[in-house]
């Protein structure tokens, strides 16, 4: 038996791909990734393209502006991107009939998916997730995957939600093992926000002037700066730099916080705000299990180094459970057995 998935793939950051670009290199079968941009992406893997679905100024959100039925976080109205999705995403379910599709994330995705007569596995990310979209697509599907460990879940979550979803742990690409630099702090930096700000950076490096800073991501350089931070943009070994650094420091998103804790790198956390409190809950659990250290506020200049002693500490006091590096592998099994434990279809049969 040869097994395929479909994996949808959202285009809001970057956390998504990789994910599902571990996940399907660990998979036993072929895994076709479906998705806006993937073909700019180094996955070797099979690739579906989509059009976007992105508004006109080409931000994204999560809002239409539309009416949106109570049922759907996204539906726009009057958008040919859409239109084009829907429709490829279809002929592709009638031409390869996959055994599974994968959504990581979007309940349209999901429910399209189900609506052409696929079972669905549904990527359940960090927050409180309790709105009618999000339970009607956790309901439609065959089982749910969290990206993270079960005590890594909000307090929050209903006992139906916890008892349907697989708790991978990390999921991670394996990065080569390296020397830790254990004087290095690594800043990762997403768009927008305090962490976007490199004048903030400068003067948190000028403050703790015995460690070398390094900043990723898309922050602009200051001005003036001291001799002991650089600015490196966005990087394609991020992995690699994670795994060496001495500390990071980064939001709360499920791949970052994965990452971090799967190479077992002393954590800064500043989580961004995002929808269903996403970071927030997740930077919550982390502080609650010690497993990060999460600032009430942005430290003041001379809070740096204390901040920073605390985090060289702070992995010896980690559970262990957090530890894990091998996500992908228990994700790619999990979605094999689901497959091979299905009962036969009516068109299998026949």
């Amino acid at each position: 038996m040869t097994r395929h998935i479909g994996y949808y793939v959202h285009h809001q950051g970057a956390g998504h791909r990789q994910r599902a670009g571990a996940i399907a290199a660990a998979f036993e079968g072929k895994a076709t990734l479906i998705g806006t941009g993937l073909a700019e992406s180094d996955l070797d893997v099979p690739l579906l393209d989509l059009p976007d679905d992105r508004l006109g100024d080409g931000a994204f959100d999560g809002a239409d502006r539309t009416d949106t039925p109570p049922a759907l976080h996204y539906a726009p109205l009057d958008h040919a991107g859409v239109r084009r999705r829907v429709a490829a995403i279809s002929s592709w379910v009638a031409d390869a009939h996959p055994d599974l599709m994968v959504v990581d994330v979007s309940v349209e995705v999901a429910m399209l998916a189900r609506l052409a007569s696929v079972p669905i596995v549904y990527m359940r990310l960090s927050g409180r997730r309790g709105d009618r979209p999000h339970c009607d697509a956790f309901a439609a599907a065959a089982a749910l995957i969290a990206p993270f460990a079960e005590t890594l879940d909000d307090p929050a979550t209903p006992d139906w939600i916890r008892d349907k979803t697989f708790y991978a742990g990390n999921i991670v690409r394996p990065a080569p093992v390296q020397e830790v630099e254990p004087d290095t702090v690594l800043v990762v930096a997403g768009l927008g926000g305090e962490m976007a700000d490199g004048t903030r950076w400068a003067k948190a490096a000028a403050a703790v002037p015995d460690r070398r800073w390094r900043v990723i991501g898309p922050v602009r350089p200051p001005s003036a700066m001291p001799g002991n931070i650089v600015f490196s943009g966005w990087i394609e070994d991020a992995e690699r730099a994670i795994a060496a650094a001495g500390i990071v420091i980064g939001a709360a998103g499920d791949g970052l916080v994965s990452a971090i804790l799967a190479y077992d790198r002393p954590f800064i956390c500043f989580p961004e705000v995002r929808a269903f409190d996403e970071q927030a809950s997740k930077a919550a659990r982390l502080a609650q299990l010690d497993a990060a250290i999460v600032p009430a506020i942005w430290p003041d200049a001379q809070n740096w180094r204390i901040l920073i002693d605390a985090a060289v500490q702070q992995p010896h006091r980690r559970p262990a459970v957090l530890r894990t590096n091998d996500g992908a592998d228990r994700a790619a099994q999990f979605l094999a057995h689901l497959i091979d434990t299905r009962p036969a279809s009516a068109e299998q049969a026949a």
